[in-house]
């Protein structure tokens, strides 16, 4: 599989299919240091060595009233996130040290099914302001959107807006059922009809099986997406998903493996879970197995590992962080 994988994607850019991706989910123990390090080879030749740093905020924190079953800012689960907002001079204060790391991206979220007016009109001002002050790319991850609200992003020059598929369509019911599967593929195709780098990323470890895993990289493959967050389930107390456990590191591995042999292109980005899932070694592991991307700091409701841990290591071994590039 390795080899054919190495012709197939390696030498000429073509992402392994559903089928072939299952292989390497299921791959011994012994075969993962060399899917890994086929998977590094492919991100060099088709992505070169730069590694994008982003940070993220929410400027609304809990009471969502989608039932994500992983998520501990829905309003319908007991969790013990609390609804907050922030104002615009934290989110330029958030801003301006997220460039301080190097970043290139920042991204504003909010914990709802879709932005009202009020919350686009805090959108807009918030923009001008970090455009004001800071040197950075703006991303937004504000739920889903109507073709309105999304001229209006890209008007206002959102560089990348992120809606993830979460997991495979044939899974999706199982963790969420306040929406569907179509309406969140529709924002995403919107997104990118506009204009805007789209942002679509999974979060597995939920219990799906590998077949299922393997589906959700073809899916989005299939999507073709600028750029994939790559979650591992960190099990949030007061969630349907509470007691799932944590998956196995070197399954993680396997996936992140995939994912890169699923995109040969794509951003892939460390993001929710792997300081818990893979800790030191595999977080090591897993930038040198197709990783292109890191999301630095804190996450929405859990503590990622420390900026300046992350952007140590990436000097150590010796990968450059991307300069800023306005694209838009």
């Amino acid at each position: 599989m390795l080899d054919a994988a190495r012709e197939q994607v390696l030498d000429h850019g073509r992402g392994l299919r559903e089928n072939q991706l299952l292989e390497i989910l299921q791959l011994p123990d012994e075969a993962v240091p060399a899917a890994l390090q086929l998977a590094h080879e492919v991100r060099l030749r088709h992505c070169g060595a730069d590694v994008e740093v982003e940070g993220i905020i929410s400027i609304k924190t809990g009471g969502c009233p989608e039932d994500r079953h992983f998520c501990s800012q829905s309003g319908l689960f007991d969790s013990p996130v609390r609804g907050i907002w922030l104002d615009i001079p934290e989110l330029v204060k958030a801003a301006k040290e997220t460039a301080a790391t190097g970043a290139t991206e920042f991204c504003i979220v909010a914990a709802v099914r879709g932005p009202d007016i009020k919350l686009m009109n805090q959108i807009k001002f918030a923009i001008d302001r970090i455009n004001e002050e800071v040197d950075i790319n703006i991303a937004c991850s504000l739920g889903m959107l109507t073709q309105g609200q999304v001229d209006q992003l890209a008007g206002w020059g959102v560089h990348r807006y992120n809606h993830n598929l979460e997991t495979a369509r044939s899974f999706f019911p199982e963790v969420v059922t306040t929406h569907s599967y179509d309406e969140r593929l529709e924002t995403c195709h919107m997104v990118k009809a506009a204009g805007m780098e789209l942002c679509c990323g999974a979060l597995i470890g939920m219990g799906e099986s590998l077949e299922q895993r393997a589906e959700l990289a073809a899916q989005l493959a299939a999507l073709e997406p600028h750029e994939v967050p790559l979650n591992f389930l960190n099990p949030r107390p007061g969630t349907p998903l509470q007691d799932q456990g944590v998956m196995d590191g070197k399954d993680a591995l396997r996936a992140i493996a995939a994912f890169r042999l699923a995109m040969p292109r794509t951003v892939l980005r460390y993001a929710g879970g792997r300081e818990l899932t893979l800790g030191d070694l595999g977080t090591r592991e897993g930038l040198q197995g197709g990783i292109n991307a890191v999301i630095v700091g804190n996450y929405l409701t859990a503590l990622g590992r420390p900026a300046d841990t992350d952007l140590n290591l990436l000097v150590e071994l010796n990968m450059p962080i991307k300069e800023f590039q306005k694209t838009l």
